[in-house]
C-alpha cells in the first residue's frame, strides 16, 4: 500500500513538474521559431501545451504544429499547382508509467506535401528525402528511438520527448489557408488514440494504452527492432579501422512475388567515402580521376587510385557472374555471383538472397575515430523486367549477429549494423515491362495489350491516347509492326471504326496472352501464353494470376507447375524442370517472315465449387497478372459475349474442324 501511495505522490508530483519543464521547453522554441520565421506569412508560432492538455493524459502526448510557410517559384494562377515552402514541429511526450520502445508516429498529410528533411526522424514507407508523402507517412526515432518515463528520469524532459522539425513543399489553397494534416497518432501496438483536437495552427492528442489489447513483449534492443519489408537489406561493418573498414551487404528478398534480375544497387556516400575493393560484385564504372581530383586524392597523397574499385559518389553495384563465384581473389562468398539473380522464396529459398563485402575508405575528419562509421544514402535496387523498388533511409539497428568462424557453438557480431527496407510500387501509366491481352472462346475478336502500356518513345506516326484496335486471336502472334494490314482488314469485315492516325503498339518486351477456352457446369478452362519479344531467353521465369472471386476453384496447371498464395489469391506459376526459360525472338523461317517470339503456355482448369452466379465476361479473367514480379499492364475492358446464334455457329464449324483435322492426322 505504502509502495502503490508512493508511486501516486511521485507521479503527479513529476506531472507538475513536466508541465513546467515542458511549457519552458517549448516556449523557448517558440522564440526561437518567431526569429526564424519572419519571412512566412502571418501565421502565429504555436502556443506551448496547456497544463490542463497534458494533466488529462496518461500516456503519450502528440502534437503537431505548422510554423509557417511562403510561395514557391514558379507564381502560378492555377491555385492548385502553386508551390509553398512550409515547416512544421511535431513531438511526442510519455506522460505515461511506462518506456515507448521504438515510436512510430503517423502524420496524415494530404496537400501533396514533399518532405525535405525531418530531423530527429526517418520515414519508415516514404523513401529517402525528398520524399513524396502527400498520402500520410510514418515516422521513427533516428537517433532518441525510446521515451522514458517521468518516473525513470526524475522529470528528464530530454529523455521522456523528441521534436521533429520538418521541412518541405506542399500544394494547392490560397495565402490565407493554414493546410493541415488529416490527423495524428501514435501507431505503437497497444495504445489507443481518438481523433485529435486542432487549435488554429496546431493539432494535438493523447494516445493511451488500450486495456482490450495485450501488446507484445518486444526484445528490448538498443536501437530500432528491424522491420519487415518486400526486399531487406543489411549494411553491416564487420571490422573497423582508424582510416577504413570492411563492410557486408546483404540483399534478401521476402516477397512472395518479388524478383531481381541482373540487379544494380546505387546509393550517395555522405562524407566523402570510396570503395577500395569488393568481393563478390563489381562496380560499373570505375575511374580513378574521381579520387585524384577530389578530397580523397589530398587526404591520401601516397595511394594510387588505379586498383580503386570505384570513386564515385553515386555508385551503382552489380552482382558478379555465376563464372567467377570460386575465384579467390572477388569470388569464394555464400549467396554471391548469380549473375544479379534473386528469386521469390517460395521458388528457391537459397537463392532468395544476395551477398557481397567491400573495403571502404574514409576521409577526414571521421578518419581520427575508428567508431566514426557512416552508411551512404539513397539506396536504390532495381533489376531488368522486375518490380520498382523504393528504399527507406538506412536505419541503425542492433549488431548483425554471425555463427562464429571458428566453428564453436559461440556467436559474433558485426561492429554496427544498419537496415534498409525496400518495398514494391504499383508501375505509373506508360511505365510497366509486361502488358496483357483477353480474348475468349465466345467472341472473334482478342482484345490486345494497351496502347504504350510500355511508354512511347516516338509517337510522330501513331496515337499514343488511341484505344487499341481488336484483332484476330491469331495476330497476336505477329509483331507488331506487321500487324497493321490485317488490324484494318478486320475492321473492315466487323465494321469496326479505325482512327485516321493509329494507335501506337505497346512496346512491351513481354506480353500474356489469357484466353477463356471453355465454360461448362462443373467448371471451366484458360489458357495462358506467354511472348518474349526480346533478343535474350528468361531463366528461372514466373508469372502469377491474381484470381479475387475464382481463387478458391482453380484446380489444375497441364505445362506448368502451379502453386496457390491464398494470402494474395495469387496462383503462381513456373516452367517445368528443363523447361523453365522463356527463350528470346527468332527470325522466321523465311527472309520476308516476321520474327516469331519465344512462347510458353498452358492450360489451367477451374471449378465451380466455391462461387455462385459465375459470369464467364466477368469472373474468368485476373484482377492483376505479374511477370517475374513486375505487375502487367491489364486492358480496361474484357472481351463482350456475341449473340448466340452467332456464338454457337462458330463453335460447330470449329468443333467440325477439329475432327476433320484429326481424322486426316490417324
Amino acid at each position: 500500500m505504502k509502495t502503490a501511495l508512493l508511486k501516486q505522490v511521485t507521479s503527479s508530483y513529476s506531472t507538475k513538474i513536466i508541465t513546467a519543464c515542458l511549457f519552458l521547453f517549448l516556449n523557448c522554441h517558440v522564440g526561437y521559431g518567431q526569429n526564424d520565421f519572419e519571412k512566412f506569412s502571418s501565421l502565429s508560432s504555436p502556443p506551448p501545451p496547456l497544463m490542463t492538455e497534458l494533466d488529462a493524459c496518461n500516456g503519450v502526448f502528440l502534437t503537431y504544429a505548422l510554423l509557417g510557410r511562403v510561395k514557391e517559384y514558379p507564381h502560378v494562377k492555377n491555385t492548385s499547382k502553386q508551390a509553398w515552402a512550409f515547416k512544421a514541429e511535431a513531438s511526442l511526450t510519455n506522460v505515461g508509467d511506462e518506456e515507448v520502445q521504438g515510436w512510430k508516429m503517423y502524420v496524415g498529410f494530404q496537400h501533396r506535401e514533399i518532405l525535405v528533411s525531418a530531423d530527429g526522424a526517418v520515414l519508415t514507407d516514404a523513401g529517402d528525402f525528398p520524399a513524396e508523402v502527400g498520402n500520410g507517412t510514418t515516422m521513427m526515432g533516428s537517433t532518441a528511438t525510446d521515451l522514458k518515463t517521468a518516473i525513470d528520469t526524475a522529470g528528464d524532459i530530454d529523455q521522456m520527448s523528441v521534436r521533429i522539425q520538418m521541412k518541405g513543399t506542399q500544394f494547392g489553397l490560397g495565402a490565407g489557408a493554414t493546410p493541415m494534416p488529416k490527423t495524428i497518432h501514435l501507431e505503437n501496438d497497444g495504445f489507443k488514440c481518438p481523433a485529435p483536437s486542432r487549435r488554429a495552427t496546431r493539432m494535438f492528442v493523447c494516445c493511451r494504452k488500450d486495456p482490450k489489447v495485450k501488446a507484445k513483449q518486444a526484445k528490448k534492443t538498443k536501437y530500432p527492432p528491424r522491420r519487415k519489408g518486400d526486399i531487406t537489406i543489411a549494411y553491416d561493418v564487420l571490422q573497423a579501422f582508424q582510416n577504413n573498414y570492411y563492410a557486408q551487404v546483404t540483399i534478401d528478398n521476402n516477397h512472395p512475388l518479388g524478383r531481381l534480375d541482373h540487379w544494380n544497387l546505387t546509393w550517395e556516400w555522405q562524407k566523402g567515402e570510396f570503395i577500395y575493393s569488393m568481393k563478390g560484385a563489381f562496380a560499373r564504372r570505375r575511374d580513378p580521376s574521381e579520387c585524384l581530383y577530389g578530397l580523397a586524392g589530398k587526404f591520401y597523397k601516397d595511394m594510387d587510385f588505379t586498383n580503386v574499385a570505384t570513386c564515385q559518389k553515386k555508385p551503382t553495384i552489380s552482382d558478379l557472374p555465376s563464372e567467377r563465384k570460386e575465384d579467390e581473389k572477388v569470388g569464394k562468398l555464400p549467396w554471391c555471383c548469380r549473375n544479379g539473380t534473386v528469386l521469390p522464396p517460395i521458388m528457391d529459398k537459397n537463392k532468395a538472397r544476395s551477398m557481397f563485402q567491400m573495403q571502404v575508405f574514409k576521409i577526414a575528419p571521421d578518419t581520427d575515430n575508428r567508431t566514426a562509421l557512416t552508411p551512404p544514402s539513397k539506396w536504390n535496387i532495381d533489376g531488368v523486367i522486375n518490380p520498382k523498388y523504393k528504399c527507406s533511409a538506412p536505419v541503425r539497428v542492433d549488431p548483425q549477429v554471425f555463427p562464429d568462424p571458428s566453428g564453436l557453438s559461440a556467436i559474433s557480431t558485426a561492429v554496427a549494423s544498419w537496415q534498409i527496407v525496400c518495398n514494391i510500387t504499383k508501375p505509373k501509366p506508360q511505365e510497366n515491362r509486361c502488358c496483357v491481352s483477353f480474348s475468349a472462346f465466345y467472341n472473334e475478336s482478342a482484345i490486345p495489350c494497351n496502347t504504350c502500356a510500355c511508354g512511347c518513345d516516338d509517337t510522330r506516326k501513331c496515337s499514343s491516347r488511341a484505344s487499341p484496335m481488336l484483332l484476330p486471336p491469331d495476330v497476336l502472334l505477329v509483331p507488331f509492326a506487321n500487324r497493321s494490314v490485317k488490324a484494318r482488314a478486320w475492321a473492315r469485315l466487323k465494321h469496326l471504326h479505325v482512327p485516321s492516325k493509329l494507335p501506337c503498339g505497346d512496346n512491351c518486351p513481354v506480353s500474356i496472352n489469357w484466353h477463356v477456352s471453355s465454360d461448362h457446369r462443373d467448371g471451366w478452362t484458360a489458357r495462358i501464353t506467354l511472348f518474349n519479344w526480346e533478343d535474350y531467353s528468361f531463366d528461372d521465369w514466373f508469372t502469377a494470376v491474381q484470381l479475387r472471386r475464382t481463387f478458391e476453384d482453380f484446380e489444375d496447371v497441364y505445362s506448368f507447375n502451379g502453386t496457390r498464395i491464398p494470402g494474395l489469391k495469387t496462383v503462381f506459376f513456373e516452367g517445368l524442370k528443363g523447361l523453365n526459360y522463356l527463350a528470346g525472338e527468332t527470325n522466321g523461317t523465311h527472309a520476308n517472315d516476321p520474327r516469331v517470339p519465344g512462347k510458353q503456355q498452358s492450360v489451367i482448369s477451374f471449378s465451380k465449387k466455391h462461387i455462385k452466379d459465375f459470369d464467364v465476361t466477368h469472373d474468368g479473367f485476373p484482377t492483376k497478372v505479374f511477370f517475374n514480379g513486375m505487375e502487367c499492364s491489364l486492358p480496361p475492358i474484357r472481351p463482350a459475349k456475341s449473340s448466340g446464334r452467332k456464338s454457337s455457329s462458330i463453335s460447330v464449324i470449329a468443333l467440325v474442324f477439329t475432327a476433320f483435322v484429326t481424322f486426316l492426322m490417324i
